[in-house]
């Protein structure tokens, strides 16, 4: 039967106890390592994370300036246009969307 733990979180150094349950849990779940973080720096590296992949830092997207081939009306896309094919804004790139 598992003992809980006092264990030191790698961001913080606070101490932050490792409870029996959880020792389970992680077997359970076949987790080999125990945790480096408190449950409070654990929780806060999630929210950092969600929504962005795994261990991925956000970065914001490098936008362009373009004109619309439809429309002509100024507008900006997260690629870099090649001048041979035809750039649209959202408004004329869907209703000329091809299924």
């Amino acid at each position: 039967m598992s003992q809980d733990k006092s264990l030191t979180c790698r961001d913080c150094g606070a101490e932050f106890v490792f409870t029996a349950s959880e020792q389970d849990f992680f077997a359970e779940k076949g987790f080999t390592n125990e945790p480096g973080r408190c449950p409070s720096c654990r929780a806060a590296r999630k929210q950092n994370n969600r929504g962005f992949g795994r261990n991925n830092s956000f970065q914001q997207r490098e936008m362009h300036d373009v004109t619309c081939a439809a429309c002509g009306a100024q507008t900006q896309v997260p690629f870099r246009p090649s001048s041979d094919r035809p750039v649209y804004c959202r408004d004329c790139f869907s209703q000329n969307k091809r299924y």
